[in-house]
């Protein structure tokens, strides 16, 4: 039996011995290419027996990953394939450099992908579009700069082990590193606006100055935080108009947010009048108006003398809305029918300019001479 061996061993290397070294590299490479094909679709068996019941997002994340996770094993296999095949040594070297770099990328491919799956299946549980969307905005704008750091961190991280796979970039990168001159120090100030985003990203992650649809004031522009990425942030402005803010400015600079806690906000109407308009039936309307708005969060709601000048009195009322949106247009409708209600129950407390004149030097009857003009309403 074992004589029957080493003759069967011997007549196959001999077998193989003829064969072309091109045809034998191709067989080999068939065979890697298989065998690879058997370790995916063993290792897919098992995850989808292991997590489909068990855990579904796992298995989602798995079911997304197959197509690129095999393409990496057919490139690891087909490495191992040249090395081991009997080429020449310089298109060997050549044809392995050149899958080693394909399977790298594949690799930070799928840590790319992965991460973007990730993110997206958390998210799924938070919806920004309920009302009260606090924690939703939070972790949202949690995952969206830490996945865009991430993703940033990975696409360096990946050129930077393909280039130092090739032995002439490894030495000028040692060289780099142990050198202290002026490359490196140009070198050092050409990335300092990309690691100045980058740690602005962490920060900002992590601290939250702001949020995803946070109501800011940025350069004196009221908007919305639309978007956050690895390097800037986009403002979504009042008139449709696009901000576009370095990452590193809301970590370095002022500026306001005004939903950094809560959405609620309290909103101002301001209304000129007459010295004699009655206050407590505008209350009473005031009162009648808001409360029948679906736009009232129920909070508060205020009417007061704020300024009376030598012209007229200045009402200030005050209400809360449960959003910035909300609260725009419950301002607009309180302004609205306010002054619509005066001018049709009480036109004569509207403001007015008066001027009084002596008709005559022996009569001691006065005119009185009333021109009813509209001041400003804020």
């Amino acid at each position: 039996m074992l004589q029957a061996l080493k003759t069967g061993w011997t007549d196959f290397r001999e077998t193989i011995s003829a064969i072309p070294d091109i045809v034998f590299a191709g067989i080999l490479a068939v065979i890697a290419i298989a065998i690879a094909l058997v370790v995916h679709g063993i290792v897919a068996a098992l995850l989808r027996r292991l997590l489909f019941s068990r855990h579904p997002y796992l298995h989602s994340w798995a079911v997304q990953l197959k197509g690129p996770f095999r393409f990496a094993l057919m490139l690891l296999a087909l490495d191992i394939a040249v090395a081991a095949a009997p080429l020449d040594q310089q298109f060997g070297g050549a044809l392995s450099a050149i899958l080693r770099i394909c399977f790298i990328g594949m690799v930070g491919w799928i840590t790319l992908a992965a991460t973007n799956i990730g993110a997206a299946l958390y998210l799924r549980r938070f919806n920004l579009e309920a009302e009260d969307n606090l924690l939703a905005r939070k972790h949202v704008t949690q995952v969206r700069v830490l996945k865009g750091t991430l993703n940033t961190v990975i696409v360096v991280l990946t050129i930077g082990i393909a280039l130092m796979s090739f032995d002439s970039v490894r030495q000028l990168g040692v060289s780099l590193f142990a050198s202290a001159g002026i490359a490196g120090i140009a070198v050092g100030l050409a990335a300092r606006p990309m690691l100045s985003n980058l740690i602005a990203g962490v920060q900002l992650a992590i601290t939250q100055p702001i949020r995803i649809e946070d109501a800011v004031v940025v350069e004196n522009e009221m908007g919305f935080i639309e978007e956050i990425t690895a390097t800037y942030v986009v403002v979504r402005l009042w008139d449709w108009r696009r901000l576009v803010v370095p990452l590193s400015y809301f970590i370095e600079k002022p500026f306001q947010n005004w939903t950094r806690e809560t959405a609620a906000l309290i909103g101002t109407v301001m209304i000129h009048a007459d010295y004699s308009v009655p206050l407590e039936p505008v209350r009473a309307k005031l009162d009648e108006i808001v409360k029948a708005s679906n736009l009232w969060d129920g909070r508060v709601l205020k009417l007061q003398v704020w300024e009376a000048d030598a012209n007229a009195l200045q009402l200030r009322v005050l209400v809360s809305a449960r959003n910035a949106s909300a609260l725009s247009d419950l301002r607009c409708e309180v302004r609205e029918k306010l002054i619509g209600w005066l001018q049709t129950e009480h036109p004569r407390a509207l403001p007015r300019s008066r001027q009084e004149a002596v008709v005559g030097p022996g009569d001691t009857e006065i005119s009185k001479l009333e021109n009813r003009r509209p001041h400003a309403v804020s």
